[in-house]
């Protein structure tokens, strides 16, 4: 079994993964060099400073930077391995963009020599690590990739997906177990040895396929757990049932467990995942894409209720409470919530619609085109409005119901004002 890993290593993307990662390592020791093209990111990291709010990181990368672990550039340097944690997006047709993994596998292809490490933990769809040692071969045809065969091969490629909360990532990156799959066994081994450098947890060794299937198969199985909590929410609604209190009653059994419904379900991973199962195996994944389906129809629901809600009012005002895509965190990645207001300014273009979130400081660009759209304090917005829409439940808000929503018309999509 390999040592823990000693050597410089480079992270390509220091985004919600990338950068908590490469803190992890650097204050354990080993010389990180963080690649982004963003020249934002290069600059605030240079500085010890962090471009997104995450408990404990802005502490850690200060730290770092001081100790000369870390530094940031845009430009690939020269290292003894590569970590890829690069966004995969999906097309229209929900396919799996891989054009900033494949990016990154051409920016890395130059640098590479024998012995390098290269490990992939962007989440991406089965047979994605085998193509990075593809991409990497067709530039770099003097080097024996892992795919051509277990024995001599020069560099090693693996999977070591990402399976963090946001709001949790400095806690979960030490403590999660880790799934480490190779092209090859030996690939593995090697790649393991850098999580071995700081995981607490188990890591656990297989091939490359797995640990990419693994991973969406963790995202599917909650999604679709989820759809089910939205759509027994539908039908309680339509039969005049409160589904809060079903699902804690239900709850009670010691072999069910029903999670929250809520206004739709987003970050960057459980939105977008499952569609890379549907998509390699279409026919034989109904359940995922009705899942899917479900899910992705709920803000429509939630503004079409709060719609509906306005129209007993002459000239309503009304406040929307959050926009990020979960609470406390200022992440607003395929956020439900923003979606939601922007179907509701749509919808009701004369109606003053005053949006608060703690945790956003400017309106996202996907609802600055609308004219009756303001961001306002909690206070304010609560204060002038007469419709009060719960969409994230951030610590502030919780308080709300016992002080400022007297005599306001209520939608609470998270059920922590019952």
């Amino acid at each position: 079994m390999d040592d823990k890993f000693k050597g410089r290593l480079a992270i390509i993307g220091l985004g919600y993964i990338g950068l908590p990662t490469a803190v992890v390592l650097a204050t354990r020791g080993v010389d990180v060099v963080g690649v982004d093209v963003n020249p934002e990111t290069v600059a605030a990291v240079t500085r010890g400073e962090v471009p997104f709010v995450e408990p404990d990181l802005a502490v850690a990368v200060s730290g770092a930077v001081a100790m000369g672990r870390l530094t940031a550039t845009s430009e690939t340097p020269e290292a003894d391995a590569y970590i890829i944690a690069v966004p995969t997006p999906f097309n229209g047709d929900h396919t799996a963009d891989l054009s900033y993994v494949k990016t990154a596998a051409r920016q890395i292809a130059p640098r590479l020599r024998p012995g390098n490490i290269v490990v992939l933990e962007s989440t991406s769809p089965p047979g994605t690590t085998e193509s990075i040692g593809r991409w990497i071969g067709e530039m770099r045809p003097d080097l024996k990739m892992p795919h051509d065969g277990e024995t001599g091969a020069d560099i090693f490629i693996a999977h070591c997906p990402e399976r963090v909360l946001p709001g949790r990532i400095m806690i979960e990156m030490l403590t999660n177990d880790r799934v480490v799959g190779g092209l090859t066994p030996r690939c593995a081994e090697r790649a393991a040895s850098i999580y071995r450098v700081f995981a607490q947890g188990e890591i656990l060794l297989t091939d490359a396929a797995s640990a990419e299937m693994a991973k969406l198969v963790e995202n599917a199985y909650r999604d679709v757990n989820i759809a089910f909590a939205n759509e027994l929410s539908l039908v309680s609604e339509s039969l005049h049932i409160d589904v809060w209190e079903v699902i804690r009653l239900a709850n009670r059994h010691p072999r069910v467990n029903i999670l929250n419904p809520g206004p739709g379900v987003g970050g960057h991973c459980i939105p977008v995942d499952p569609w890379f199962i549907v998509s390699a195996a279409p026919a034989l994944s109904p359940l995922m894409r009705t899942a899917r389906e479900v899910n992705d129809r709920r803000p429509h629901h939630v503004a079409e209720q709060v719609v509906a809600k306005a129209a007993r009012f002459r000239s309503p005002t009304v406040a929307c409470l959050g926009l990020t895509f979960k609470a406390n965190v200022d992440d607003i990645r395929e956020s439900p919530a923003i979606e939601v207001v922007g179907l509701i300014a749509k919808a009701l273009p004369e109606v003053e619609i005053l949006v608060s979130d703690p945790f956003v400081s400017t309106l996202p660009p996907l609802l600055s085109g609308y004219s009756n759209l303001r961001l306002e304090s909690a206070h304010h917005a609560v204060e002038n409005a007469d419709i009060v829409v719960l969409l994230v439940e951030h610590e502030p808000f919780k308080s709300l119901r016992h002080t400022r929503l007297g005599g306001k018309v209520t939608y609470d999509t998270r059920g922590a004002w019952r």
